[in-house]
């Protein structure tokens, strides 16, 4: 069996989401989804969450695709490994070639784990979403 792994902090969940969830399940018989607590987004992103924690665990778990949901409380994805045990773990296109996923590459690299890209929908986010809240364009 290939476990799954991905994480985002899923606020506003919008077509972009769902696009990484159905990709990442499609390679992967079990799939387990971080989502960012409110503590880390704060200290991560430096904003607060539109949607609390727990609903927007509650709206992960509702999809289709995702098999389990668990808390992401920090970006330690190796500790995330040692204690999920996961083959593959998805994140966007757009992440591709950064410093941080160029480490986290060569931190799983010697336990096997895949870093599977997954094509960023473009033209969506929950920033853009804020924004358009906000009145911006």
């Amino acid at each position: 069996m290939v476990i799954g792994y991905t994480t985002g902090v899923y606020d506003m969940f919008h077509i972009g989401h769902l696009n990484i969830l159905k990709r990442a399940k499609e390679q992967c018989d079990y799939l387990i989804v971080g989502v960012s607590t409110d503590e880390l987004v704060q200290r991560d992103k430096n904003k607060k969450p539109i949607i609390p924690f727990a609903d927007r665990c509650a709206i992960v778990e509702a999809i289709k695709y995702v098999d389990r949901v668990v808390p992401q409380p920090d970006k330690n994805k190796f500790g995330a490994w040692e204690q999920y045990h996961f083959d593959k773990m998805f994140v966007g296109s757009d992440w591709q070639g950064t410093p941080q996923w160029n480490e986290f590459e060569r931190q799983f690299a010697p336990v096997g784990v895949e870093i599977v890209y997954l094509d960023h929908t473009d033209g969506i986010s929950s920033t853009i979403l804020r924004d358009k809240l906000n009145g911006e364009k």
